[in-house]
């Protein structure tokens, strides 16, 4: 049998009856004395953490500044929830001498020195933060409170998105409403779990609010935004869009307690009718100079109701109004309210016809600028009469309106518009191009901007004709005209009164070297952006006439253009003196061996895309970004 004695480190085994075998141990003796090292490490005396969460609110209520509680806000989540749950109001410093609290709405009005740096730091609302996405959840906000109140105060704040695991609730909008009452400017948009809970908190503690700008919140009502109404009574510009909930009773409580708002924004609120509508425009303290609804579902009467009391208007959107008829508009402009209004835009909406459109013409007299989108009533004769009616005009922009041809558009051009200074077309199937000349009496001199996308119709006699209404040119943007070539363009460049500093030309696949060799000898000197994005018959000719004859030019766009390296090198030791962006996108042609001209051209380039570079290598275009690091590069 084995045996191991007592004082002895071997083991004795037993091989035979009797024959014994003794082997050392192949380990170090265990040590058997008492562990007493482990008691030390062991922390048995009071803890902070032992006590409950009322006992460290009232220390935290003493801490004496923001600095403090900023560090505290970092031992734990524990910590941070409690004193994301003080109210600034609650905190022992915000009491005066005699024991009552401090009103902080009146310390930021008042000019005379703060009675304390605490309050200051507090009150003033001097920074911004923008959360997004997968970073908006309760703690960071819960953050963001205890961490700007000693840095001057929380003033704006943007919530855009929410993380699908830990997003935004309602927690920590009430956070940010306890621990910063200087906020004066909020936005919260895509947060599904925000509800009136949270925003009844803003309400509660936010009175200096003074923007709000809601966006896809499915489960706010009436309920919290006329208590915001009601409390912060500074609201200058309110928007909410996506909002089912909310209705009419947020709309009175706003004319009522809300005398300084200025702008609002009513978007795909379904709950939204005659009633709200009338009672914010015609409330005796409206002073609304900002007025936007979309996809609401009034009817005529609230455009009436806009005519007689919008004489404070300024700018005016209506679109997609399903409720609307022909004659509202003409309605509207015939109340005479509208004294004041200097811009419209009216889009998807049936109640936009020629005599709506003559009416607007003739009786809001102070009107600069005009925005009709797709609509398939207006015709050549409403447009031509608003175009001699309307003396103020300075932009018209008809966009998808069918309706039009190319002689309505000439006879605008050529009718007495003394201020208009642009025009702009885009996707109007009914112009064509001009199968005879036009007979036109007078020219439009003051038209310094021209743009035409993607009207398909438009040809070389159209723009000829165009041309001559238009001698005066410095802003030219054609888009998607694919029937155009040179010989479209040839007579406006030889015009003597033209002087281009912005043509683009994006899309227009049957422009040449030509055209441009013959842009750059007769405005080079006055170029300053160039777009030939998808000319696809560009060549290094051309930018070898740009680099020598466009010495202001600060803007090129090149993108999917046949240039290659020999064009870049030749730009590169160009003219240009304050050449800022470059686009040479999808240029296939373009390698590896630009690398130093366009590091060359990177000493003034602020903006370069090589994206779709083939030809270039990753390496190589990760080591120019490296040397251009004043420059954005996109790649």
């Amino acid at each position: 049998m084995p045996g191991l004695a007592n004082n002895d480190s071997g083991l004795v085994f037993s091989i035979g009856s009797h024959i014994e075998v003794f082997s050392p141990s192949r380990k170090r003796s265990r040590i058997t004395g008492p562990l007493t090292f482990s008691r030390k490490l062991k922390n048995t005396g009071p803890s902070i953490d032992l006590l409950p969460d009322e006992c460290l609110l009232e220390i935290f209520r003493r801490l004496p500044s923001g600095h403090e509680r900023s560090i505290s806000a970092c031992v734990s989540k524990r910590w941070l929830t409690i004193l994301s749950s003080i109210r600034i109001s609650e905190y022992s410093w915000s009491k005066n001498s005699e024991g009552h609290l401090i009103n902080f709405d009146e310390i930021v009005n008042n000019d005379e020195d703060f009675m304390d740096e605490n309050i200051e730091a507090e009150c003033l609302g001097w920074i911004s933060r923008s959360v997004e996405s997968r970073k908006a959840a309760d703690l960071r906000l819960a953050a963001i409170a205890i961490g700007t109140s000693s840095r001057g105060g929380l003033g704006k704040l943007s919530i855009q998105g929410s993380n699908s695991f830990i997003g935004v609730s309602d927690n920590g909008l009430a956070a940010i409403a306890r621990g910063c009452p200087s906020l004066r400017d909020l936005t919260l948009w895509s947060l599904p779990s925000i509800s009136d809970a949270g925003l009844v908190e803003i309400a509660r503690e936010c009175h200096l609010l003074e923007k709000l700008d809601f966006c896809q919140l499915p489960s706010i009502s009436d309920k919290s935004l006329s208590l915001i109404a009601k409390n912060c009574q500074r609201l200058n510009t309110l928007s909410t869009e996506a909002c089912p909930k909310i209705g009419d009773n947020s709309l009175k409580a706003i004319a009522k307690f809300c005398p300084n708002l200025k702008s609002i924004t009513i978007l795909d609120c379904p709950l939204v009718g005659d009633c709200g509508i009338s009672n914010l425009l015609s409330s005796p303290t409206c002073t609304l100079t900002h007025v936007k609804l979309q996809a609401l579902n009034f009817s005529d009467y609230s455009v009436a109701v806009i005519g007689c009391y919008g004489k404070a208007i300024t700018n005016l959107a209506l679109s997609n109004l399903p409720n609307v008829r022909q004659r509202s508009l003409w309605a509207m402009a015939k109340a005479k309210g509208l004294q004041s209004l200097t811009s419209l835009t009216v889009a998807s909406c049936g109640g936009m016809g020629d005599l709506s459109l003559e009416a607007v013409g003739r009786d809001i007299p102070n009107l600069k600028n005009l925005t009709i989108r797709k609509n398939c009533f207006i015709s050549d004769k409403g447009l031509v009469s608003f175009a001699k009616a309307a003396n103020a005009l300075e932009s018209l922009h008809l966009e998808e309106c069918d309706m039009i041809t190319e002689t309505g558009v000439f006879m605008v051009l050529s009718s007495a518009i003394s201020k208009l200074k642009s025009f702009t077309l885009v996707k109007c199937m009914g112009i064509k191009d001009a199968s005879t000349e036009f007979p036109f009496v007078s020219s439009c001199k003051s038209l310094h901007c021209l743009f035409i996308r993607n009207c398909p119709g438009i040809g070389n006699k159209s723009l000829n004709i165009i041309w001559k209404l238009c001698p005066q040119l410095h802003h030219l943007d054609l888009n998607g005209l694919s029937k155009i070539t040179d010989d479209g363009l040839v007579p406006l460049l030889h015009s003597p009164e033209t002087a281009l500093s912005k043509v683009s030309l994006s899309n227009c696949s049957n422009f040449s070297d030509e055209m441009v060799l013959l842009l750059s000898t007769l405005h080079g000197k006055t170029l300053k952006l160039l777009n030939l994005d998808g000319c696809c018959k560009i060549t290094d000719t051309s930018l070898l006439a740009v680099s020598e004859k466009c010495p202001s030019l600060n803007e090129l766009d090149l993108s999917k253009c046949s240039i290659s390296d020999t064009g870049v090198a030749a730009l590169s030791n160009g003219v240009q003196m304050n050449f800022q962006v470059l686009s040479l996108s999808g240029c296939a042609m373009i390698s590896n061996e630009s690398l130093a001209a366009l590091e060359k051209l990177g000493k003034t380039l602020i903006g370069l895309n090589l994206q779709s570079c083939s030809s270039m290598s990753t390496a190589s275009i990760e080591l120019l970004s490296e040397r251009l690091w004043k420059c954005d590069l996109l790649y």
